[in-house]
């Protein structure tokens, strides 16, 4: 008669056995496949930085040529507002008075002047000379931000 404790342990040690080898190669197939996720997803973060970084480089360029375009409009409509306030200068000297027309040729100088310097500078600089306004008058800049704003508003605020 065969002993039912040593061939149930022998069964059992060997289904011990093939159980741990299971685990071992289970264990082994998800490092594999933990290691293959690993690099696949290393590489999408690659090109997805890459098109990132491509995407942020047009966004940019295309960026800086609207502000060189709105920086160009801003100088022409300053030069026009100027050229406006001096075509009517005379029709104030007649209307109000001499006094008032010179201050109108002057306001239409400073201007043209204005203009003219907005359509030399950079944006860069233009970027710069407004941190530096900023920084000695902030209290102005806040309150020509509001002013700014309100107006902004109540243009807004009819359509």
């Amino acid at each position: 008669m065969v002993d039912p404790t040593i061939s149930a342990g022998n069964g059992t040690e060997s289904a011990k056995n093939h159980f741990g080898k299971a685990i071992d190669e289970a264990k082994a197939g998800a490092q594999a496949l933990a290691g293959e996720l690993s690099s696949e997803c290393k590489t999408r973060s690659g090109e997805a930085k890459d098109k990132a970084s491509a995407f942020a480089a047009d966004a940019k360029v295309k960026a800086a040529g609207y502000a060189e375009d709105g920086k160009a409009k801003a100088s022409q409509a300053i030069v026009g507002v100027s050229k406006l306030i001096d075509d009517n200068a005379a029709l104030i000297d007649e209307k109000v008075g001499v006094k008032y027309g010179d201050y109108a040729r002057s306001a239409s100088k400073s201007l043209a002047d204005a203009g003219a310097k907005l359509d030399e500078k950079s944006l860069d600089e233009l970027g710069e000379d407004a941190k530096e306004f900023v920084r000695k008058s902030p209290g102005l800049a806040v309150g020509i931000a509001v002013a700014t704003g309100f107006v902004l508003a109540r243009l807004f605020k009819g359509k």
